[in-house]
């Protein structure tokens, strides 16, 4: 199902709407049905209370509630607001989660674009484990006879 706007204005698929498949969109799309499938866009993506998706969501953007089951992409910013159930993980440059969220999964959160540092090369000895040092104890002092 495409919902497409050339002027960028804003879809609407309210709580009566049921979809199975991919869904696609530009510009604004508001959310607040059932999908079994994927969302897909470069648009701004708006999940109402009453919206439950299984499935993957690619976005330029998001504000998530509802139940969600599946992944959370967005190039820019995703919000999740307080009551969202979201079992999946979440991918953004910019995270925002609310008081009162449920969320199972794992989140990479990015916004300078960073790689991870180089592992070091193999056949490099591991550092030493720490060792906590005792103070000096002092020297015995020997007499000497004449």
């Amino acid at each position: 199902m495409t919902t497409a706007s050339q002027d960028g204005s804003k879809n609407v698929l309210n709580s009566d709407v049921e979809v199975k498949g991919t869904l696609t969109f530009t510009g604004e799309l508001t959310f607040d049905g059932k999908l079994e499938g994927d969302i897909k866009s470069d648009g701004t993506l708006n999940l109402g209370d009453n919206a439950v998706v299984k499935g993957t969501i690619e976005a330029g953007s998001m504000v998530v509630r509802g139940k969600i089951t599946g992944n959370l992409i967005a190039k820019d910013k995703i919000e999740i607001k307080s009551k969202t159930e979201l079992f999946g993980d979440v991918r953004a440059t910019k995270l925002v989660v609310e008081e009162g969220v449920t969320f199972v999964g794992k989140s990479e959160v990015n916004p300078n674009k960073v790689s991870p540092t180089a592992a070091p090369a193999t056949g490099a000895q591991p550092a030493a484990p720490s060792r906590i040092l005792e103070p000096a104890k002092p020297a015995l002092a020997r007499s000497m006879s004449p």
